[in-house]
């Protein structure tokens, strides 16, 4: 398997129309976001909250890629999406365990990728003089982890 090929599993792999998980995905990018914003203001931008924050973005934007009929294809090539009209070869649902798994590594993806945002945060609030980047990262990239070994043990 190449590198690409893995990204594109991570990633994009499991993007099936699919509203049970998009709801799911929804409300938890909910609560992560809830958990966020009722932060009390002095630890607001620190890194737990930051973290929480980050990943409820990317849970947002894949559960709306999970209520999307359309975006079953992505990543697929053309022989692969033609293949996706026969009801033979339609994914089943994952284990319980594997779906914790992406769902956290999903969260992780978040803090993981963009933690650059913190620099923006800086530019906006000049009080702000110290946004913890490397803590946001480093949990982004363990929680990733964490999801992709879970991932391959249930596998």
């Amino acid at each position: 398997m190449t590198l690409r090929e893995l990204f594109l599993e991570n990633f994009a792999g499991d993007l099936e129309y699919h509203p049970r998980r998009g709801v799911l995905y929804l409300g938890l990018a909910g609560a992560a976001l809830c958990f966020w914003i009722f932060s009390a203001p002095q630890t607001k931008f620190s890194a737990t909250p930051l973290v929480f924050g980050l990943g409820s973005l990317t849970l947002l934007l894949k559960g709306i890629f999970l209520l999307r009929k359309s975006s079953e294809g992505l990543g697929l090539t053309q022989s692969e999406f033609d293949d996706l009209s026969d009801a033979s070869t339609r994914k089943s649902l994952p284990s319980l365990p594997s779906q914790v798994a992406q769902i956290v590594q999903d969260f992780g993806v978040g803090p993981l990728l963009l933690w650059p945002l913190l620099n923006a945060g800086k530019d906006i609030d000049h009080s702000w003089i110290n946004p913890p980047r490397v803590p946001v990262f480093l949990t982004g990239a363990i929680l990733f982890l964490l999801g992709w070994v879970i991932r391959r043990l249930t596998s």
